[in-house]
């Protein structure tokens, strides 16, 4: 996947040179492959919750994941009922040949204290703490913020499944990499995983694994389940949080760290990584492969290099050339961005997408 990918058509476009990865990356990639060799049927879950004027951005998100993924996807989408027709005139639309499906569903709290679980953070943002209870036949899920782009694909991420050892229930990246600008461990006034915390945006869980298991707590020495745990920290730390439910994750795996499997920062990549000075070597050596546009970036004109990615694939035709209607453009949107930090490095915005789409094409030539 990684070695050998040069080819003389692709030398007029592509900057990459067939041996960008080097061992590290063919290794890794010669174990996703075999994973989804062994899982050929599998279909990968994916669940997003969109409310307020979250719709645009939320569609934008799953075009991403369907222009490059391999296996089918399920979109499970919660979203607030006002959305619901909205959701499905736009995805009706979409020509996903033959490998998506979605279903929408309400916004659903327990009924004793919905009012308060909406409204902490961001709108509806602790929807995703009882996606393991609303999906109970659900095995595996891979939850992403609205704000995400998928610059490879969806398969990749949901091979680390397969990397998880007996104990691990979910996997997360680091909320930093350079601990001196990091918030948690500077700010943060309740328990956090690791150095710097992490970041709860792209979350892949076993979700089967998080209903059978009994989590250590600082409330009780007796262990509780998930849905016996959630409703109590949120009592105990109420006023010492200041992200919601992503504090709430940070507790949950301070208190039991075996359970989590910490994936590399080009994984779930935001301005964090870039703006104060490029800091996620992951993507500089690899490129990215999740976009995170926290912080509304992708709307504002505050880290053009990020907004200029998002529009790049909201605008892009299903069926369209992705090299001359996608590719293309975006690298000349990219480097008018080079007054930025993030825009210094806007190769790195560019590398893996790149590679995507010769593997895509690479695909479609086989057949």
């Amino acid at each position: 996947r990684c070695k050998n990918l040069s080819v003389s058509f692709w030398n007029s476009y592509w900057m990459l040179p067939s041996d960008v990865c080097g061992m590290n990356c063919f290794w890794e990639a010669a174990f996703r492959y075999d994973y989804m060799k062994t899982h050929p049927s599998e279909k990968m879950h994916l669940a997003v919750v969109a409310c307020g004027e979250r719709l645009e951005e939320t569609v934008t998100m799953l075009r991403s994941a369907i222009i490059f993924s391999i296996k089918p996807l399920h979109f499970h989408i919660f979203a607030e009922d006002q959305l619901h027709e909205s959701f499905k005139d736009i995805l009706d639309e979409i020509p996903y040949e033959g490998k998506v499906n979605y279903t929408l569903y309400p916004i659903t709290f327990p009924s004793e204290s919905a009012a308060e679980w909406k409204k902490l953070f961001k709108p509806c943002a602790s929807q995703r703490l009882f996606l393991p209870l609303i999906l109970k036949n659900v095995d595996s899920l891979l939850y992403v913020d609205t704000d995400i782009l998928f610059l490879r694909p969806v398969d990749d991420i949901w091979s680390f499944l397969g990397k998880f050892n007996s104990t691990q229930i979910a996997a997360m990246a680091p909320e930093h990499e350079e601990p001196r600008i990091g918030w948690y461990n500077r700010f943060a006034r309740h328990p956090y995983y690791g150095v710097t915390g992490i970041n709860s945006g792209v979350m892949l869980m076993n979700m089967t694994r998080i209903r059978r298991k009994y989590f250590k707590n600082d409330m009780t020495p007796v262990r509780l389940q998930w849905g016996e745990l959630l409703m109590p920290l949120l009592k105990k730390y109420k006023l010492n949080i200041t992200w919601g439910d992503q504090d709430l994750l940070n507790i949950m795996f301070f208190h039991n760290p075996e359970s989590l499997y910490v994936f590399p920062c080009q994984w779930n990549y935001r301005p964090d990584h870039c703006i104060y000075g490029s800091n996620c070597r992951a993507a500089e050596e690899e490129g990215i492969f999740i976009l995170h546009g926290n912080r509304g970036v992708y709307h504002d004109d505050k880290q053009p290099t990020f907004r200029a990615v998002y529009e790049a694939i909201k605008n892009y035709s299903f069926g369209d050339d992705l090299v001359h209607s996608l590719l293309q453009p975006l690298e000349q949107e990219l480097q008018k961005t080079t007054h930025t930090y993030c825009g210094r490095v806007y190769k790195v915005f560019m590398k893996q997408l790149t590679k995507s789409i010769r593997d895509l094409y690479a695909r479609r030539s086989k057949g």
